[in-house]
Parts: structure tokens; sequence; C-alpha cells
């Protein structure tokens, strides 16, 4: 039984050579790629030639890179953006703000999207496409400086180039058929996938804590690490990780990761940050069309946003026929999620967890949503509770944590075992 971490698999193939000045006039998407050859290494982000300018018709970015790298760019709508993929890069000591301008740009953010890639996401004040995008080398430093410059346009225009391009390395797998799961011994280790939430140039819920930054992305990927050597230790589960390290997954990757390991549990990780009232305390939820309360919807809406950053939004993802079919589908596995919540729940209380006030909510998270797979969501806590953010930086607290969860799952296997009979029936 080993915890092991379920990674995107990324082609080998390089991307497609392509020469800038034809990659503009391409239709619709309107993608531009290119290869440099020669060059290897981490490139880094030259913080002092990288600037992005408004001018008359458009706006123009300048990117410093200590060297060429493979990149790509493209348009995404709703809400309308830019995004740029480079082999990966070093972003230490960039700011957002050295990309905003005052009509052009409103927002910036950029760090690991998948492992080996990076991404620069650039918020659109208006519709714009891309007018040139050229990569140029110094032949003797191998300095590369990366001149994209957009031009302002309808919103017709922009409809009609915008979209990410498919490709294997950062899409999802073609469908496969449902198989029906084979009948496991009763004694055998249950596969639980944890999914430590945010990564990359997603890093979640952010505090500051004695002048120095926590990002709600690294305090779930090292409690997750610390419940899975628990889990395993148990001899009940074996443990596999949507993520091992800093890097983005999609919402709609982790579900499907989970069904990739053929997961009997799926277990996702938070520790949000809510500016109204004063959260705190561990809760956990389960699936609802409708969230149980005001703070529950702003988290989705919270947790939703971050996969803007790979241009898919799974709220309104299923049609009226897919979701009938889920539906029907979670009429067996929905009971089992929420007698899951609750024991969790329970075990939590039993260590003496700060606990929230309601523990047990509902909301429409989508990483929720798998129809054949019992889940729940834990917040944690809270990052904008200090009292939380202290527990969280505490290894007893989360070692006590991670133990209240075990036996919670212990014991809702127990009863999970006695009740599935009736459940089916």
């Amino acid at each position: 039984m080993v915890l092991a971490a379920l990674l995107p698999v990324l082609m080998a193939a390089p991307l497609a050579a392509q020469d800038a000045a034809e990659a503009v006039g391409t239709p619709t998407p309107q993608v531009i790629s290119q290869v440099p050859q020669g060059f290897s290494g981490l490139a880094r982000i030259e913080p002092e030639e990288t600037r992005a300018e408004d001018r008359r018709s458009g706006t123009d970015i300048t990117l410093g890179l200590s060297q060429g790298v493979p990149y790509r760019l493209f348009t995404l709508a709703a809400p309308q953006r830019v995004v740029l993929d480079f082999q990966e890069v070093d972003w230490s000591g960039l700011s957002a703000q050295a990309l905003v301008t005052e009509d052009g740009i409103t927002a910036a953010q950029f760090g690991t999207y998948v492992p080996g890639w990076s991404r620069l996401v650039l918020a659109l004040a208006q519709p714009m496409q891309i007018e040139t995008a050229a990569m140029d080398i110094d032949p003797v430093t191998a300095a590369a400086r990366l001149s994209v410059a957009l031009r302002e346009s309808t919103a017709e225009e922009f409809a009609a180039t915008t979209g990410a391009p498919r490709d294997a390395r950062w899409d999802l797998p073609a469908p496969t058929p449902m198989i029906a799961r084979e009948a496991k011994d009763s004694l055998a280790p249950l596969l639980i996938v944890i999914d430590p939430g945010h990564g990359g140039i997603d890093p979640g819920a952010e505090a500051f804590l004695q002048g120095g930054l926590v990002q709600e992305k690294d305090l779930m990927l090292q409690f997750a690490i610390e419940l899975g050597e628990m889990l395993v230790r148990s001899g009940q589960f074996n443990v596999q990780l949507t993520r091992d390290d800093d890097y983005f997954v999609s919402l709609e990757r982790r579900i499907a990761l989970a069904h990739q390991a053929k997961a009997d549990l799926f277990l996702s990780l938070h520790a949000d940050s809510l500016s109204e009232g004063r959260a705190h305390g561990t809760t956990v939820y389960t699936l609802s069309d409708d969230a149980s309360d005001a703070a529950s919807a702003t988290l989705v809406e919270r947790q939703e946003r971050g996969d803007l950053l790979a241009g898919t939004d799974l709220s309104q993802a299923d049609d009226r026929v897919t979701d009938v079919l889920l539906d029907l589908a979670r009429v067996e596995t929905h009971p089992r999620s929420q007698a899951l919540a609750r024991a969790l729940v329970k075990g939590l209380k039993s260590q003496g967890g700060a606990m929230n006030r309601r523990p047990l909510r509902e909301a429409g998270f989508s990483v929720l949503k798998s129809a054949d797979i019992p889940s729940a969501l834990v917040e944690v806590g809270f990052l904008s509770s200090p009292r939380d953010l202290a527990n969280l930086m505490d290894p007893e607290w989360r070692e006590r944590t991670a133990r209240g969860i075990l036996n919670g799952l212990l014991s809702w296997r127990i009863a999970d075992e006695e009740t599935r009979p009736l459940v089916r029936q």
C-alpha cells in the first residue's frame, strides 16, 4: 500500500512549430504557438523587462525571459482574457501589477499550470484580438523577448476567434465507456483519492502570518500528504493524490483522475477565506444543487472561479438528459456521501477539533459531482480566521485532525458495509 500521486499524462511530442505571422491569420480559434530550437532548462522571467502598455488601438505586452521557450497564446471568453502557455518559467520577482494597464488589462495571474508548463492569464477590459506575436532571441546571451500586440475588436470578432486549442498535454482524455465495478473483498483496503484544493497558477485563499504569505494550495498539499500517510499506515486504505506538487489541476480533471483510479472514495481538502462574517472551524460538505447558506454559496463561487484559468466552467456543463442520468446514478451514491460526511464530523469532534457551529453543510461544488463515487469536501479551516490559521500551521493540530478524519472513515466503512444492500433497494 503506497501513497501515490495521480499525475496528468504529458505527451513527449513538442508543440507544433509555427511561424508567428502565419499563425495570426489562423481561423477559429486564434492560436499562436512557436518552438525555439536548441534551448533547454528552466527559463526565468526578467521582471525589469516585463510590462504592458496601452496604445491608441490596443495594448502591447512585453515579456523578458532568460532564454527562449516553446509557447502558445490564445483568447478565451466569459470573461474575456488572453492566455499564454510556456514551457516551465520561474516567475520569481514579477508583480502582477506590471502587466495591468489603465484601459486594456485589468488583472494578471501566473504560475505553474501542469508539470513542466506555466500559464499567464490576462483579463481584458474589452474585446481584443492578437494582432502580432514574436519571440526575439539574442544569439549571444540566449535571452529572449516575447512581444505581443493586441488590437481592439468587436464582441462578434472576438467571439469568432476565441477558444483553447485541443492539446493532449492540457486536455482530458477522450471519454471511455463506464464499466461496472468488480466486487471488492470486504476486507481489502479501500482506495481514497485525496484532492488538495487549488495549486499552481491558482493559489486559493491567502493570508499573512508574521510577515510571510501563507497560501491555501501549500497548506492543503501538506495536510493531504500527512493525512494520506496516516490512512495508509492504518492498513484499511490505499491513497492517491490528484496532485503531489504545486501545479494546476482543473476541477473536471480532478474528478476524471478519481474515475481513472477506480476510487472508492473522493475527499477534497480546502481552507478558504471569507471576508463576510467570522467563519471559522472545520466544515464538511456534500453535494446539493443549492447551497445550504449564503457562506456556502460564496465558497462555491470562489472555488469554481479557478477553472476559468483552464478555460472551463462546469456550472453549465450538464444538459437536461445528462442531469437526469446523473441523478439516477446518485440515488445510491448520495446517501453514502451523506453518511460519509456525518461520520467525518463525528470523527473530527472526537478529537476535540475546532468545529464550525454548523459543521455539516451542502453546496454545489463541482468536485463533488461524481455520480458513482461517494464524495465529501472538508473545509479544514478558514484562513480568514486567525485561530484557524494558527491551527493549520500547528503540526500537532493537523495530526489530531487527520486522526479524526481517519476515525470517521473507519466508522463509515463499517456502517457502509452493513447498509449498502439496503441503499441499493
